[in-house]
């Protein structure tokens, strides 16, 4: 096993900073954690010991833990987010009538102590010294006993307890479908640092950002308990649940009480497990035989369901591998728990008293989340639309493809309805804006997600499908195993198209400026000529789109350059012939031309006509107004 390991992970290795940008450097940490469950209190002690390389050019006097339990006490931040926040996450509220008033309650308000989340830290050493510790909320703030010098390693060690909280939101005990642990966001995570610094956010309500590595954990629980989650299990033949060899049959020794299951994950930048002496454990072989697991309750109402969804999530394996790039683990999990979908390295917890198609659905946007987040791990603090976004918009591809609809349908058309909703109801924030710092979950969640695809489905509008589909595989290929940036979506799609995009993630991810073009006058030039005047009435330019249909049946396309792209778009449209116009400068609020048809023989003039370009307004992009 430890063989076959070295040889499959080697490749993986050597990719980790295989990162374009000149000078890009990315921290590195190896875990090793030893931690015993008791799943009767649902506490759990541990050890952990992580060799962490400074790859950066700075002295680092300090380091920063995450201790993610602690958000889940009265009096947390996430608490106090709850309840200033006018719509606060429904499943993180209790709402009740009060003097005949609706009353949203956070759950954390009311939690008692043995109910409470909590990561207490002790004996934290560095290279066998004593370090000096202090904790704020979720954040382990350590003063180390000598500085980390640039490129230099050291040893961090500490002993850790904690207390799994009743399940509220993403980790938690005995879930709503009564899983008895969700183990998400559980051990001391070292915060990253990169060409910006610290990222020692407080767990508030939103995602994460790591520091890659290569996880050595060993989980020691009551033997009833099936587990599954992040990386490789190496001791499969002495553990069983549905781990072991074909033909092998694992006995344990008589007054065995627990097991201790170790897994080996190699650079990832998380690790997640959940458990349960219900969980039934099924494996078959996806594309390149990467093994996928499922595991989930044996609950009669849903087996049937969970049998059938497991070759579809093999399509949807060889969907992301064939349009994103290959996926480069040989594992990937499916287990019930949390508290609705999130993805973690190799594996992802569902709900999954579902539909089938809710239950398809959700796998396969948190499974190629395993694209864009955990291979292309952007930082989701400050970057969540990258992440949401772009899973988002792979995913209903996906979805079209291994669970077609009855009737056929535009799979972004939600994500530009939510987008307009939100652009029209003046509680738009940029995309810009930290995660946490939404006025609103609902803005946040349209931003993340919603504005997020259209970003991607846009940009195909701006410089065609097929360089889109290049620059999302360039895009995967090159910046792997790393942190990318805005910047770097931006620049792969420049180097694949040739046409000049800054203003196009300026205006969309750093402004709230609208897209917002019309026909303002379609009018007689002369008795051969049709004069056409469009206006723009939004901020934010765009190249446009322009189709003529005429009386006799016959279209022509035209396409008005945006000059600020340097480039024109080739004509989409086999068979009707195309006209490049001069290019329409932002600074002018209208453009004329005209068409060489008299006026009587238009039929119709519509600008996009394949409703991909975000405008705000589409009353007014059709001659004669419908």
């Amino acid at each position: 096993m430890k063989k076959f390991l070295f040889l499959s992970l080697f490749p993986i290795l050597t990719l980790a900073q295989n990162n374009p940008n000149p000078g890009y450097w990315q921290q590195h940490v190896d875990y090793k954690m030893e931690v015993n469950m008791d799943v009767k209190k649902f506490q759990y002690k541990g050890k952990q010991e992580i060799v962490y390389t400074n790859n950066s050019n700075d002295t680092l006097h300090k380091v920063y833990y995450h201790l993610y339990n602690n958000a889940f006490q009265p009096g947390s931040e996430m608490d106090a987010r709850l309840q200033a926040i006018s719509d606060p996450d429904k499943r993180m509220v209790k709402t009740f009538k009060k003097e005949g008033k609706d009353v949203k309650e956070s759950r954390i308000s009311t939690l008692k102590p043995n109910e409470i989340g909590y990561l207490n830290i002790a004996n934290f050493k560095q290279d066998g010294v004593a370090a000096t510790t202090k904790v704020v909320g979720t954040i382990l703030e350590v003063t180390l006993a000598k500085a980390i010098l640039p490129k230099q390693k050291t040893t961090l060690s500490l002993d850790f307890n904690g207390q799994v909280p009743l399940q509220i939101r993403r980790s938690g005990r005995i879930s709503e479908e009564g899983v008895a642990l969700s183990m998400t966001q559980w051990y001391p995570k070292l915060c990253e640092y990169d060409f910006e610094g610290w990222h020692a956010n407080p767990y508030i309500a939103r995602e994460f950002h790591g520091v890659w590595g290569n996880f050595d954990v060993k989980i020691t629980i009551d033997k009833a308990y099936t587990i599954g989650g992040t990386g490789y299990l190496q001791n499969k033949n002495e553990i069983g649940h549905g781990y072991q060899d074909a033909g092998v049959q694992v006995v344990y020794p008589k007054k065995t009480k627990n097991l201790t299951w170790h897994f080996y994950a190699p650079n990832v930048h998380d690790f997640a497990w959940g458990a349960d002496n219900e969980f039934i454990h099924d494996m078959i072989l996806g594309p390149n035989n990467v093994e996928l697991h499922f595991l989930y309750k044996n609950k009669k109402e849903n087996l049937e369901n969970w049998k059938k969804m497991q070759p579809k999530t093999a399509e949807l394996l060889a969907f992301f591998n064939e349009n994103v790039g290959p996926y480069p683990y040989k594992q990937y999990s499916v287990i019930q728990g949390g508290d609705g979908g999130m993805e973690y390295g190799m594996s992802t917890l569902i709900t999954g008293n579902r539909s089938f198609g809710s239950l398809v659905g959700v796998t396969a946007h948190e499974m190629a989340h395993s694209w864009f987040q955990f291979v292309l791990a952007t930082n989701e603090t400050k970057h969540e639309w990258m992440d949401e976004g772009f899973t988002s918009y792979i995913s209903n591809l996906a979805m079209n493809k291994v669970l077609p609809p009855k009737k056929p349908e535009v799979p972004y058309e939600d994500a530009y309805n939510n987008y307009i909703y939100l652009a029209k109801s003046g509680k738009e924030q940029p995309l810009s804006t930290h995660a946490d710092r939404y006025d609103l979950n609902m803005a946040y969640g349209i931003s993340a997600y919603s504005k997020g695809e259209v970003f991607l489905v846009q940009l195909g509008y701006l410089i065609g499908q097929e360089n889109l589909n290049k620059t999302i595989k360039r895009y995967y290929n090159e910046y792997k195993f790393t942190h990318p940036t805005p910047n770097d979506i931006k620049r792969v799609a420049e180097k694949v198209s040739g046409a000049n995009l800054d203003w196009y993630l300026l205006d969309w991810t750093l402004t709230t400026n609208t897209i917002d073009y019309g026909i303002k006058e379609v009018s007689e030039a002369n008795a051969a000529n049709t004069k056409v005047i469009f206006e723009r009435k939004g901020r934010m330019p765009m190249p446009l789109d322009v189709m003529v249909e005429y009386t006799d049946g016959t279209k022509e396309f035209f396409y008005i350059p945006n000059t600020l792209m340097r480039w024109e778009k080739p004509n989409p449209y086999a068979g009707i012939k195309g006209n490049v116009l001069k290019g329409w400068d932002w600074a002018f609020p209208t453009f004329t031309f005209e068409i060489a048809k008299p006026k009587a023989k238009i039929k119709s003039i519509t600008i996009d006509p394949e409703n991909l370009m975000a405008d705000v307004n589409k009353e007014d992009n059709i001659f004669p107004k419908k």
